[in-house]
């Protein structure tokens, strides 16, 4: 994916550089449809498509990981059925339905 054919979520906060050759993996955020490319991360994924990864529980601060080796439990997101992953370590999928706040089926 090149650059510039980021969807339209105000910019992604990762421009990748390099390995654009990988296959292209279809994923859904919130409902939108985006790229990323095989073997990203769903954290990699979000961020070249989002400014953020999700806003604090705490506050109105944006999130975009911390540690990036899944200790810190910053990266935490939901797939639309609910369940919680850590998107630092989970890599992207095809179809993968992503939600960066609570979905209302979560207990």
């Amino acid at each position: 994916m090149k650059p510039d054919m980021r969807q339209d979520f105000g910019g992604g906060r990762i421009v990748r550089l390099a390995e654009f050759e990988r296959p292209r993996v279809r994923f859904f955020l919130n409902g939108v449809v985006c790229e990323a490319l095989a073997g990203d991360t769903v954290l990699t994924a979000i961020l070249v498509s989002a400014p953020a990864l999700r806003r604090s529980e705490f506050g109105p601060e944006a999130r975009a990981g911390f540690c990036l080796m899944g200790a810190c439990q910053d990266c935490w997101i939901w797939q639309e059925d609910g369940m919680r992953l850590r998107a630092c370590s989970t890599p992207i999928a095809e179809g993968m339905r992503l939600a960066t706040e609570v979905p209302e089926c979560w207990p």
